[in-house]
């Protein structure tokens, strides 16, 4: 595509392409759901492989489907309440003037609230002899987040002069829905084993803008920004609307009466991302000959979702009233970059380096859980409470500039507490849960009914 007006390319050369260069503007992080389905399990901090017990084994451990006995049908409701840290403004460069924005010695930093409630698991188990089958929807992930980065300043020219970066605007809505068929075969009274096949609808929309304080006076540069149509320098969004297959496994060992292990793995979906920028309205005033919206770069990527996979121990109690369950679960947060391939659909610039200057580390989660259930009582009543390691997966740059660190730092392991209860009666069963961290609050309501 041929460009005619000097403003344009300038515009591209200097204050855009840069920052498309570096190859990376994007939301922070996303959040996934890699927590098994279920109150239950969500009781119990997530450690339910090697106790896979009900429906959600299509998911957690496939393997575990032999140990009902009856038609069964289960349902889950969830609510995320999202608390998402990310960086609002301040100093990575030099030291404050003290005017205005520019008064913090460092970076400032803010979070996005968002809550989200929806159909988080739905499953059929159907048994048979040695076999059991399952048929199920799980939502893997619904994530909501809303940014303005503004009033990021740092040192130029000589080091005296205080310059401030482009202020940002990013709206991230993230929802991943997986169905899926699970069978499992027992072996033997000790062994089975699971398999499950996989299909994920994806969805990202993520547009993003670009602004220029609200005029270019001293007191309109260290300012908030009104975020003015005409100050509008570029606009965009990252987007993802696609489908995947995959592959879900598992292993059951009943070593003894009481003692049992689960193995599990999850490959995760691999969607394709498109990355657009056009011209803001700022341009167009700029030079009218540049039409608002003129497509500066449009790039195309696979993007793969982290493969999980896992190990777990459980205890069962002589009387069946006390269950305890461990899980390590492995997640492979590093190929979320590490399968960028990015392909130029058209662009204003020519060589335009897209190396990837972003990272996730892969992170283990341990889970502890434990189940007391008062076996006397009729319904009998069930509590739980359960403890687990989130490990820090938030993008984090890898890149020389001193802005692209700023704005994409790694962050902190959490922490997530859980409690639990539930009613099981002759044939219906359900249950309720919450697990609590510093970023995501989860609650779930979940039902089973057997025939």
């Amino acid at each position: 595509m041929r460009v005619h007006t000097l403003i344009l390319v300038v515009l591209v050369a200097v204050v855009i392409a840069p920052a498309i260069a570096s190859a990376q503007e994007t939301p922070s992080t996303f959040e996934f759901s890699f927590s098994n389905p279920g109150a239950r399990s969500l009781g119990l901090g997530g450690a339910f492989a090697a106790l896979a017990d009900d429906a959600t084994a299509a998911i957690a451990n496939p393997a575990g489907l032999v140990q009902l006995v009856s038609l069964e049908v289960s349902a889950e409701l969830r609510h995320w309440r999202y608390s998402t840290p990310y960086i609002e403004g301040g100093r990575y460069e030099g030291e404050p003037t003290d005017i205005g924005l520019d008064s913090t010695d460092g970076l400032r930093t803010a979070v996005s609230e968002e809550q989200l409630t929806g159909l988080s698991f739905l499953s059929i188990v159907y048994p048979k002899g040695n076999w059991s089958f399952a048929v199920y929807r799980h939502q893997l992930a619904k994530f909501r987040a809303q940014t303005d980065t503004q009033g990021l300043f740092h040192n130029g020219g000589a080091g005296t002069e205080t310059l401030r970066s482009f202020d940002r605007r990013w709206s991230t809505e993230l929802d991943i829905v997986s169905y899926g068929a699970a069978g499992a075969y027992r072996i033997n009274d000790r062994l089975s084993l699971g398999l499950g096949l996989v299909y994920f609808d994806g969805r990202l929309d993520a547009p993003f803008e670009w602004y220029l304080p609200d005029d270019g006076t001293l007191q309109g540069i260290f300012s908030p920004n009104s975020f003015l149509p005409d100050r509008q320098l570029a606009n965009g969004e990252m987007d993802i609307d696609d489908t995947d297959w995959g592959l879900n496994a598992g292993i059951l060992w009943n070593l003894s009466d009481r003692w049992s292990l689960g193995a599990f793995y999850r490959q995760g979906p691999e969607f394709r991302l498109i990355f657009e920028i056009r011209t803001g309205p700022f341009a167009e005033m700029l030079d009218p000959s540049i039409t608002e919206g003129t497509s500066i770069l449009t790039v195309a990527t696979p993007m793969q979702f982290p493969d999980v996979y896992g190990l777990g121990v459980a205890f069962r109690s002589p009387d069946g009233k006390l269950a305890v369950g461990f899980e390590w679960d492995r997640i492979e947060y590093s190929s979320i970059f590490g399968s960028f391939e990015p392909v130029v659909v058209e662009t204003l610039e020519d060589d335009l380096d897209l190396g990837i200057e972003l990272a996730a580390d892969d992170g283990d989660e341990l889970r502890l859980g434990a189940e007391y259930a008062f076996l006397d009582l009729k319904p009998v009543l069930a509590i739980r409470a359960g403890v687990w390691r989130d490990p820090d997966h938030r993008f984090r740059s890898i890149s020389s500039d001193p802005e692209h660190r700023a704005l994409f730092q790694p962050g902190e392991d959490e922490v997530h507490v859980a409690v639990g209860i539930g009613l099981a009666f002759t044939s219906f069963q359900i249950d309720l849960a919450a697990d609590f961290s510093d970023s995501v609050d989860t609650f779930s309501l979940s039902a089973i009914y057997s025939f």
